[in-house]
Protein backbone atom coordinates (compact mmCIF):
# COMPACT_ATOMS: atom_id res chain seq x y z
CA UNK A 1 0.00 0.00 0.00
CA UNK A 2 1.35 3.42 -1.03
CA UNK A 3 2.09 5.98 1.65
CA UNK A 4 -0.20 9.04 1.71
CA UNK A 5 1.56 12.03 0.12
CA UNK A 6 3.38 14.36 2.52
CA UNK A 7 5.11 16.95 0.32
CA UNK A 8 1.97 18.60 -1.02
CA UNK A 9 1.72 22.21 -2.21
CA UNK A 10 -0.01 23.21 1.01
CA UNK A 11 2.56 21.50 3.24
CA UNK A 12 5.39 23.32 1.45
CA UNK A 13 3.56 26.67 1.68
CA UNK A 14 2.82 26.50 5.39
CA UNK A 15 6.38 25.33 6.16
CA UNK A 16 7.79 28.20 4.08
CA UNK A 17 5.56 30.75 5.81
CA UNK A 18 6.69 29.49 9.23
CA UNK A 19 10.32 29.78 8.10
CA UNK A 20 9.84 33.41 7.02
CA UNK A 21 8.13 34.62 10.19
CA UNK A 22 10.63 32.79 12.42
CA UNK A 23 13.55 34.22 10.42
CA UNK A 24 12.30 37.79 10.98
CA UNK A 25 11.83 37.09 14.69
CA UNK A 26 15.39 35.82 15.22
CA UNK A 27 16.94 38.44 12.95
CA UNK A 28 15.34 41.18 15.07
CA UNK A 29 16.24 39.41 18.33
CA UNK A 30 19.98 39.67 17.63
CA UNK A 31 19.99 43.30 16.44
CA UNK A 32 17.40 44.83 18.78
CA UNK A 33 19.66 45.18 21.83
CA UNK A 34 22.35 46.95 19.80
CA UNK A 35 19.70 49.12 18.13
CA UNK A 36 18.17 50.46 21.37
CA UNK A 37 21.58 51.11 22.93
CA UNK A 38 22.81 53.05 19.88
CA UNK A 39 19.56 54.78 18.92
CA UNK A 40 18.00 55.49 22.33
CA UNK A 41 21.08 55.37 24.60
CA UNK A 42 19.34 52.59 26.54
CA UNK A 43 20.88 50.73 29.45
CA UNK A 44 21.72 47.04 29.27
CA UNK A 45 18.62 46.11 31.30
CA UNK A 46 16.40 48.22 29.01
CA UNK A 47 17.95 46.55 25.97
CA UNK A 48 17.20 43.15 27.49
CA UNK A 49 13.60 44.16 28.15
CA UNK A 50 13.08 45.38 24.58
CA UNK A 51 14.61 42.17 23.24
CA UNK A 52 12.67 39.78 25.46
CA UNK A 53 9.24 41.41 25.65
CA UNK A 54 8.43 39.93 22.23
CA UNK A 55 8.43 36.46 23.83
CA UNK A 56 5.98 37.67 26.50
CA UNK A 57 3.76 38.94 23.68
CA UNK A 58 3.97 35.58 21.91
CA UNK A 59 2.73 33.86 25.09
CA UNK A 60 -0.22 36.26 25.30
CA UNK A 61 -1.04 35.70 21.63
CA UNK A 62 -0.95 31.92 21.95
CA UNK A 63 -3.15 31.87 25.06
CA UNK A 64 -5.74 34.05 23.31
CA UNK A 65 -5.77 32.44 19.88
CA UNK A 66 -5.79 28.87 21.16
CA UNK A 67 -9.41 29.31 22.25
CA UNK A 68 -10.48 31.38 19.25
CA UNK A 69 -8.79 29.82 16.23
CA UNK A 70 -11.63 27.41 15.45
CA UNK A 71 -14.25 30.17 15.75
CA UNK A 72 -12.30 32.54 13.50
CA UNK A 73 -11.10 29.83 11.14
CA UNK A 74 -7.58 28.49 10.79
CA UNK A 75 -6.78 30.09 7.43
CA UNK A 76 -8.37 33.42 8.35
CA UNK A 77 -6.40 33.43 11.63
CA UNK A 78 -3.20 32.96 9.63
CA UNK A 79 -4.08 35.85 7.30
CA UNK A 80 -4.86 38.15 10.21
CA UNK A 81 -1.68 37.19 12.05
CA UNK A 82 0.54 37.67 8.98
CA UNK A 83 -1.07 40.99 8.03
CA UNK A 84 -0.62 42.38 11.54
CA UNK A 85 2.91 40.95 11.68
CA UNK A 86 3.74 42.94 8.54
CA UNK A 87 2.19 46.11 9.98
CA UNK A 88 4.00 45.86 13.33
CA UNK A 89 7.30 45.21 11.52
CA UNK A 90 6.76 48.34 9.41
CA UNK A 91 6.12 50.32 12.61
CA UNK A 92 9.84 50.09 13.45
CA UNK A 93 10.26 53.01 11.05
CA UNK A 94 8.23 55.18 13.48
CA UNK A 95 10.98 56.08 15.92
CA UNK A 96 9.55 58.05 18.86
CA UNK A 97 11.04 56.74 22.11
CA UNK A 98 11.90 53.49 23.87
CA UNK A 99 8.43 53.17 25.43
CA UNK A 100 6.83 53.25 21.98
CA UNK A 101 9.34 50.62 20.83
CA UNK A 102 8.39 48.41 23.78
CA UNK A 103 4.73 48.59 22.73
CA UNK A 104 5.64 47.65 19.14
CA UNK A 105 7.73 44.70 20.35
CA UNK A 106 4.91 43.48 22.60
CA UNK A 107 2.34 43.78 19.79
CA UNK A 108 4.64 42.03 17.34
CA UNK A 109 5.10 39.20 19.81
CA UNK A 110 1.32 38.83 20.18
CA UNK A 111 0.71 38.59 16.43
CA UNK A 112 3.71 36.28 16.04
CA UNK A 113 2.04 33.98 18.59
CA UNK A 114 -1.18 34.14 16.56
CA UNK A 115 0.50 33.46 13.20
CA UNK A 116 2.81 30.67 14.39
CA UNK A 117 -0.02 28.93 16.25
CA UNK A 118 -2.04 29.04 13.03
CA UNK A 119 0.79 27.54 10.95
CA UNK A 120 1.38 24.81 13.54
CA UNK A 121 -2.33 23.97 13.67
CA UNK A 122 -2.76 23.95 9.90
CA UNK A 123 0.27 21.75 9.27
CA UNK A 124 -0.95 19.25 11.90
CA UNK A 125 -4.27 19.11 10.04
CA UNK A 126 -2.92 18.60 6.51
CA UNK A 127 -0.26 15.99 7.40
CA UNK A 128 -1.61 12.42 6.97
CA UNK A 129 -2.16 10.77 10.37
CA UNK A 130 0.16 7.86 9.58
CA UNK A 131 2.98 10.32 8.81
CA UNK A 132 2.44 12.83 11.64
CA UNK A 133 5.86 12.39 13.25
CA UNK A 134 7.72 12.54 9.94
CA UNK A 135 5.68 15.50 8.70
CA UNK A 136 6.04 17.59 11.85
CA UNK A 137 9.74 16.69 11.88
CA UNK A 138 10.17 18.19 8.40
CA UNK A 139 7.93 21.16 9.19
CA UNK A 140 9.73 22.01 12.41
CA UNK A 141 13.07 21.99 10.55
CA UNK A 142 12.02 25.43 9.31
CA UNK A 143 12.63 26.82 12.81
CA UNK A 144 16.29 25.77 13.31
CA UNK A 145 17.00 26.89 9.75
CA UNK A 146 15.55 30.30 10.56
CA UNK A 147 17.41 30.29 13.89
CA UNK A 148 20.70 29.89 12.02
CA UNK A 149 20.04 32.12 8.99
CA UNK A 150 18.21 34.98 10.77
CA UNK A 151 21.01 35.85 13.22
CA UNK A 152 23.62 35.39 10.47
CA UNK A 153 21.85 37.97 8.26
CA UNK A 154 21.35 40.27 11.24
CA UNK A 155 25.02 40.27 12.26
CA UNK A 156 26.11 40.70 8.63
CA UNK A 157 23.78 43.65 8.01
CA UNK A 158 24.78 45.41 11.25
CA UNK A 159 28.30 45.63 9.82
CA UNK A 160 27.34 46.79 6.33
CA UNK A 161 23.88 48.42 6.43
CA UNK A 162 21.73 50.82 8.45
CA UNK A 163 19.03 49.70 10.88
CA UNK A 164 16.37 51.08 8.51
CA UNK A 165 17.72 48.78 5.80
CA UNK A 166 17.39 45.85 8.20
CA UNK A 167 13.79 46.85 9.03
CA UNK A 168 13.04 47.20 5.30
CA UNK A 169 14.29 43.67 4.63
CA UNK A 170 12.11 42.35 7.46
CA UNK A 171 9.05 44.09 6.01
CA UNK A 172 9.74 42.59 2.57
CA UNK A 173 10.04 39.09 4.08
CA UNK A 174 6.76 39.46 6.01
CA UNK A 175 4.98 40.67 2.85
CA UNK A 176 6.30 37.64 0.96
CA UNK A 177 5.00 35.35 3.72
CA UNK A 178 1.55 37.01 3.55
CA UNK A 179 1.34 36.71 -0.25
CA UNK A 180 2.54 33.09 -0.12
CA UNK A 181 -0.19 32.21 2.38
CA UNK A 182 -2.93 33.22 -0.10
CA UNK A 183 -2.11 30.13 -2.17
CA UNK A 184 -2.75 27.84 0.82
CA UNK A 185 -5.82 25.56 0.92
CA UNK A 186 -7.07 24.44 4.34
CA UNK A 187 -9.90 21.85 4.44
CA UNK A 188 -12.85 22.63 6.72
CA UNK A 189 -13.43 20.52 9.81
CA UNK A 190 -16.65 18.53 9.90
CA UNK A 191 -17.12 18.58 13.69
CA UNK A 192 -16.67 22.31 14.33
CA UNK A 193 -20.21 22.68 15.70
CA UNK A 194 -19.15 20.63 18.71
CA UNK A 195 -16.25 22.98 19.29
CA UNK A 196 -18.53 26.04 19.19
CA UNK A 197 -20.73 24.59 21.95
CA UNK A 198 -17.68 23.87 24.07
CA UNK A 199 -16.37 27.40 23.64
CA UNK A 200 -19.63 29.07 24.77
CA UNK A 201 -18.99 28.14 28.41
CA UNK A 202 -15.98 29.40 30.32
CA UNK A 203 -13.52 26.66 31.10
CA UNK A 204 -9.77 26.18 31.40
CA UNK A 205 -10.11 23.70 28.53
CA UNK A 206 -11.09 26.62 26.28
CA UNK A 207 -7.56 27.99 26.61
CA UNK A 208 -5.45 24.88 27.25
CA UNK A 209 -5.69 21.38 25.78
CA UNK A 210 -5.70 19.21 28.90
CA UNK A 211 -4.51 16.10 27.06
CA UNK A 212 -1.41 17.96 25.84
CA UNK A 213 -0.34 19.22 29.29
CA UNK A 214 1.74 16.15 30.36
CA UNK A 215 3.93 16.24 27.25
CA UNK A 216 3.98 20.05 27.36
CA UNK A 217 5.49 19.84 30.86
CA UNK A 218 8.37 17.83 29.40
CA UNK A 219 8.71 20.50 26.69
CA UNK A 220 8.87 23.19 29.40
CA UNK A 221 11.67 21.42 31.30
CA UNK A 222 13.91 20.71 28.29
CA UNK A 223 13.28 24.20 26.84
CA UNK A 224 14.25 25.69 30.21
CA UNK A 225 17.55 23.78 29.99
CA UNK A 226 18.11 24.78 26.35
CA UNK A 227 17.52 28.46 27.18
CA UNK A 228 20.90 28.38 28.92
CA UNK A 229 22.47 27.75 25.51
CA UNK A 230 20.64 30.61 23.80
CA UNK A 231 21.45 33.11 26.54
CA UNK A 232 24.87 32.18 27.91
CA UNK A 233 26.85 30.31 25.25
CA UNK A 234 28.63 33.50 24.17
CA UNK A 235 29.54 34.39 27.76
CA UNK A 236 30.76 30.83 28.33
CA UNK A 237 32.85 31.03 25.14
CA UNK A 238 34.56 34.13 26.56
CA UNK A 239 35.15 32.30 29.84
CA UNK A 240 36.91 29.38 28.09
CA UNK A 241 38.54 31.53 25.36
CA UNK A 242 36.60 29.99 22.45
CA UNK A 243 34.81 33.07 21.05
CA UNK A 244 35.72 32.33 17.42
CA UNK A 245 34.47 28.74 17.70
CA UNK A 246 31.21 29.79 19.36
CA UNK A 247 30.09 31.55 16.16
CA UNK A 248 29.85 28.10 14.52
CA UNK A 249 28.00 26.47 17.44
CA UNK A 250 24.47 27.10 16.14
CA UNK A 251 25.49 26.20 12.59
CA UNK A 252 26.61 22.75 13.79
CA UNK A 253 23.46 22.52 15.94
CA UNK A 254 21.24 23.30 12.93
CA UNK A 255 23.04 20.82 10.68
CA UNK A 256 22.55 18.07 13.27
CA UNK A 257 18.84 18.86 13.45
CA UNK A 258 18.44 18.99 9.67
CA UNK A 259 20.24 15.70 9.08
CA UNK A 260 18.43 13.79 11.84
CA UNK A 261 14.82 15.00 11.58
CA UNK A 262 13.83 12.93 8.49
CA UNK A 263 14.95 9.71 10.20
CA UNK A 264 13.60 10.46 13.66
CA UNK A 265 10.24 11.50 12.21
CA UNK A 266 9.84 8.20 10.37
CA UNK A 267 11.01 6.28 13.44
CA UNK A 268 8.37 8.02 15.56
CA UNK A 269 5.60 7.02 13.12
CA UNK A 270 6.80 3.44 12.69
CA UNK A 271 7.92 2.52 16.22
CA UNK A 272 6.47 5.16 18.52
CA UNK A 273 7.71 8.21 20.42
CA UNK A 274 9.71 6.27 23.02
CA UNK A 275 12.19 5.13 20.36
CA UNK A 276 13.03 8.80 19.69
CA UNK A 277 12.52 10.42 23.09
CA UNK A 278 14.80 8.30 25.27
CA UNK A 279 17.85 8.49 22.94
CA UNK A 280 17.23 12.23 22.56
CA UNK A 281 17.23 12.70 26.34
CA UNK A 282 20.56 10.85 26.55
CA UNK A 283 22.14 12.83 23.70
CA UNK A 284 21.00 16.15 25.18
CA UNK A 285 22.38 15.10 28.58
CA UNK A 286 25.77 14.11 27.11
CA UNK A 287 25.89 17.31 25.05
CA UNK A 288 25.36 19.55 28.08
CA UNK A 289 27.84 17.55 30.16
CA UNK A 290 30.48 17.74 27.41
CA UNK A 291 29.86 21.47 27.21
CA UNK A 292 30.43 21.76 30.95
CA UNK A 293 33.84 20.05 30.90
CA UNK A 294 35.08 20.95 27.42
CA UNK A 295 37.47 23.87 26.97
CA UNK A 296 38.47 23.46 23.33
CA UNK A 297 36.92 23.89 19.88
CA UNK A 298 36.30 20.19 19.23
CA UNK A 299 34.43 19.72 22.52
CA UNK A 300 32.33 22.85 21.93
CA UNK A 301 31.27 21.88 18.40
CA UNK A 302 30.70 18.22 19.33
CA UNK A 303 28.46 19.42 22.15
CA UNK A 304 26.57 21.56 19.60
CA UNK A 305 25.92 18.51 17.42
CA UNK A 306 24.80 16.36 20.37
CA UNK A 307 22.49 19.09 21.68
CA UNK A 308 21.02 19.44 18.18
CA UNK A 309 20.37 15.68 18.03
CA UNK A 310 18.97 15.80 21.56
CA UNK A 311 16.94 18.96 22.12
CA UNK A 312 16.21 19.44 18.41
CA UNK A 313 14.43 16.10 18.23
CA UNK A 314 12.83 16.40 21.66
CA UNK A 315 11.17 19.60 20.47
CA UNK A 316 9.69 18.14 17.27
CA UNK A 317 8.74 14.84 18.92
CA UNK A 318 6.85 16.46 21.80
CA UNK A 319 4.96 18.64 19.31
CA UNK A 320 4.02 15.56 17.29
CA UNK A 321 2.83 13.79 20.45
CA UNK A 322 0.71 16.81 21.47
CA UNK A 323 -1.26 16.80 18.21
CA UNK A 324 -1.39 13.01 17.87
CA UNK A 325 -3.23 12.53 21.16
CA UNK A 326 -5.68 15.39 20.51
CA UNK A 327 -9.00 15.29 18.59
CA UNK A 328 -8.80 17.09 15.19
CA UNK A 329 -11.12 19.93 16.25
CA UNK A 330 -8.82 20.75 19.22
CA UNK A 331 -5.50 20.70 17.36
CA UNK A 332 -5.40 24.50 17.60
CA UNK A 333 -5.52 24.33 21.38
CA UNK A 334 -2.98 21.50 21.46
CA UNK A 335 -0.57 23.47 19.27
CA UNK A 336 -1.12 26.60 21.36
CA UNK A 337 -0.55 24.65 24.59
CA UNK A 338 2.69 23.14 23.26
CA UNK A 339 4.09 26.54 22.25
CA UNK A 340 2.98 28.24 25.48
CA UNK A 341 5.05 25.78 27.50
CA UNK A 342 7.94 25.93 25.00
CA UNK A 343 8.03 29.74 25.04
CA UNK A 344 7.72 29.82 28.83
CA UNK A 345 10.81 27.62 29.15
CA UNK A 346 12.82 29.58 26.59
CA UNK A 347 11.59 32.98 27.75
CA UNK A 348 11.77 32.74 31.53
CA UNK A 349 14.68 30.28 31.71
CA UNK A 350 17.46 32.86 31.22
CA UNK A 351 16.06 35.09 33.97
CA UNK A 352 15.79 32.25 36.50
CA UNK A 353 19.14 30.71 35.54
CA UNK A 354 20.75 34.12 36.00
CA UNK A 355 20.44 33.63 39.76
CA UNK A 356 22.61 30.49 39.55
CA UNK A 357 25.33 32.36 37.65
CA UNK A 358 25.88 34.58 40.69
CA UNK A 359 27.40 31.67 42.63
CA UNK A 360 28.64 29.18 40.00
CA UNK A 361 30.51 29.15 36.70
CA UNK A 362 28.82 28.65 33.34
CA UNK A 363 30.51 25.24 33.13
CA UNK A 364 28.99 24.24 36.47
CA UNK A 365 25.59 25.46 35.30
CA UNK A 366 25.70 23.28 32.17
CA UNK A 367 26.79 20.32 34.29
CA UNK A 368 23.84 20.87 36.63
CA UNK A 369 21.40 21.16 33.72
CA UNK A 370 22.68 17.92 32.19
CA UNK A 371 21.43 16.23 35.36
CA UNK A 372 18.07 18.00 35.04
CA UNK A 373 17.64 16.68 31.49
CA UNK A 374 18.48 13.14 32.62
CA UNK A 375 15.90 13.38 35.42
CA UNK A 376 13.33 14.73 32.95
CA UNK A 377 13.54 11.42 31.06
CA UNK A 378 12.21 9.75 34.22
CA UNK A 379 9.45 12.35 34.41
CA UNK A 380 8.60 11.58 30.77
CA UNK A 381 8.31 7.89 31.58
CA UNK A 382 5.64 8.54 34.21
CA UNK A 383 3.77 11.27 32.31
CA UNK A 384 3.68 9.62 28.89
CA UNK A 385 6.27 6.96 28.10
CA UNK A 386 4.82 4.03 30.05
CA UNK A 387 1.32 4.58 28.63
CA UNK A 388 2.27 5.69 25.11
CA UNK A 389 0.30 3.01 23.23
CA UNK A 390 -2.82 3.63 25.28
CA UNK A 391 -2.73 7.43 24.82
CA UNK A 392 -1.83 7.30 21.12
CA UNK A 393 -4.80 5.01 20.36
CA UNK A 394 -7.45 6.91 22.34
Amino acid sequence: MDKPKLWTKDFIIVTTVNFFITLVFYLLIVIMGIYVVEHYNASTSQAGLVTGICIVGALIGRIFIGSQIEKIGRKKTLYIGLALYTITTAMYFIQIDINFLLVIRLLQGIVLGVASTATGTIVAQIIPRTRKGEGIGYYSMSSPLATAIGPFIGFLMIQHASFNMIFALCVVVTIISLVTAFFLYVPKLEDFSTTEKELKRFSVSNFIEIKAIPIAIITLVVAFCYSSILSYINFYAIEIDQVATASFFFLVYSLAVLLSRPFTGRLLDMKGANYVMYPAFILFTIGLFLLSIGNNAIALLTAGALIGLGFGNLQSCTQAIAVKITPPHRMGLATSTFFIFLDAGLGFGPYLLGFFITFMTYGNLYGLLSGVVLLSSILYFFLYGKKEKQLANE
